[in-house]
């Protein structure tokens, strides 16, 4: 005898993340009220927080998924970002002053 696969639409996977985050209840619980196995509901609520779903293990079920970066990764890629932040404020300054030079009138 084989299992048949229930099919779910959006919405209703919308509505059962909507009622686990709002309920403040445990995920079994609400899975059980739903008539769902609690793994179901967890990979709907991690899908809709955009995070790649983990096998039992705890690692990412999908081969090649990004790995939590380390302290020093992360120190590196925020001094990155600030550089990239100050050279756009500087372009924006720049530009800023060759609008005013240009739009003033002719003498």
């Amino acid at each position: 005898m084989t299992k048949m696969r229930w099919s779910f639409t959006d919405e209703f996977k919308r509505e059962a993340v909507a009622l686990l985050n709002g309920s403040g209840r445990p995920l079994e619980h609400v899975a059980r009220e739903l008539g769902l196995q609690p793994s179901v509901l967890r990979n709907w609520r991690r899908a809709a927080q955009s995070q790649p779903p983990r096998s039992r293990s705890g690692a990412p079920a999908v081969p090649g998924a990004a790995t939590p970066a380390t302290p020093d990764e992360q120190a590196a890629e925020i001094a990155r970002l600030r550089r990239e932040l100050e050279r756009a404020r500087q372009e924006r300054d720049i530009l800023k002053k060759a609008i005013s030079i240009f739009s003033e009138a002719p003498r």
